[in-house]
């Protein structure tokens, strides 16, 4: 496919993204129906999509319109293409433009500040730049980027300059980063890490930067009894299996189906983690993590499409359920224990605000907590460490 064709695909996808159908579907199925696309193309058409979405605001004040085609005349825009010369009519190519897009090019652009801001949900804005305060720009300017590719070290197998030693015999070339010791950010080669054999023998696993140093802050000693309250997939709990292979971890989620991977993740990495079905986790634990539920706020760059779908209702939902399974949690800590909780948040409102009111009933407080945005490198975390008054 011409560059050109890539774009034409994209503006289609886009308009179907736009109208409501999921991404992941729409390039799923157009990967599906156009067998003569190879992967090369599929690639870089998926990456003009999540580009949009990422930049959505932009591009489409950029372009002319929140279409897919104002959308990617706004990409052009922004990389210093000439759409002109893409825009033909020609073989695959997008229409050309018409005279109104032609003058809406040409018109001064939106200042660089105002861009940025126009990524973010406009009714979200007020809350952003209150909880992010001399934030705000940087980590806009680092959203409307790719999120990197970070790879989790597993210390229970190998060593950080051991893995980097295999992954890069495989074409993979990482480098550590400063966010934790386990962790390697990839450089070049991310599309061959699903069949590298460093990934199938366990010795690194996807595990975003920000989220490895979350797990640092968590007290663990030799045969300490773990519960991962919202495990999902098991990234974290395969994390602490890895930094204390003699810790009993148990992994739980309201959602049986979320775990189906920890199994064959567990094996691969040669981590034994038991896992306890939706509302049947006994006894105590030294420590307790709740990865709780939240608006991914932290995450968007990787997820954009989740950026648009969040609405203040749901905001208010989420808070509230993160109130209700702190309170459950803390149920099975044990004596002397420690409660962890986090999220991929960047809004106090699901951060400092729940730890606050939490704590405020007098039974709890906060032994540390931190916060991390995307300018350290990773994505935006929030975790606190609580301990029983």
């Amino acid at each position: 496919m011409t560059p050109a064709a890539r774009l034409a695909a994209a503006i289609d996808l886009l308009d179907a993204i736009l109208a409501g159908a999921p991404a992941e579907r729409v390039l799923t199925n157009w990967g599906r129906s156009n067998r003569f696309a190879g992967s090369g193309d599929r690639a870089a058409v998926r990456d003009l999509v999540f580009d949009a979405l990422r930049c959505r605001g932009s591009f489409a004040a950029l372009g002319g319109g929140l279409t897919g085609r104002g959308l990617m005349l706004g990409l052009c825009r922004a990389e210093g293409r000439d759409p002109e010369a893409l825009f033909t009519g020609l073989g695959h190519a997008p229409a050309p433009l018409a005279a109104a897009e032609k003058a809406h090019l040409a018109a001064p652009a939106p200042a660089p500040e105002e861009l940025r801001a126009s990524d973010w949900p406009n009714w979200l804005l007020p809350q952003l730049r209150t909880d992010l305060g001399a934030d705000f720009a940087p980590v806009s300017a680092r959203m409307q980027a790719r999120a990197p590719v970070f790879l989790r070290v597993n210390t229970a197998k190998t060593t950080r300059d051991a893995a980097q030693a295999a992954l890069a015999a495989e074409g993979i070339e990482t480098a550590p980063h400063p966010l934790a010791a386990t962790a390697l950010e990839v450089s070049s080669g991310a599309r061959k890490l699903s069949k590298s054999h460093a990934y199938e023998t366990g010795l690194v696993e996807l595990q975003d930067a920000a989220s490895q140093a979350m797990l640092a802050l968590m007290p663990l000693a030799p045969g300490a009894r773990v519960l991962d309250y919202c495990a999902g997939g098991g990234g974290k709990a395969l994390a602490l299996a890895a930094a204390c292979p003699e810790a009993k971890i148990t992994a739980h989620d309201i959602d049986a189906a979320r775990m189906r991977d920890i199994a064959p993740r567990a094996k691969r990495a040669g981590a034994r983690i038991t896992l306890a079905q939706p509302g049947q986790v006994t006894g105590t634990f030294d420590l307790v993590l709740v990865d709780a539920p939240c608006s991914g706020s932290g995450t968007w760059r990787r997820a954009p499409e989740a950026k648009w779908a969040l609405t203040p209702a749901r905001l208010a939902e989420l808070t509230a359920l993160q109130g209700e399974i702190l309170a459950r949690a803390a149920g099975f800590v044990a004596p002397g224990g420690r409660l962890c909780y986090m999220t991929c948040s960047l809004l106090a409102v699901e951060n400092e605000a729940q730890v606050a009111a939490f704590t405020a009933q007098g039974l709890w407080h906060s032994l540390r907590a931190l916060r991390l945005t995307p300018c350290e490198g990773g994505d935006g975390f929030f975790g606190a460490v609580l301990a029983r008054v």
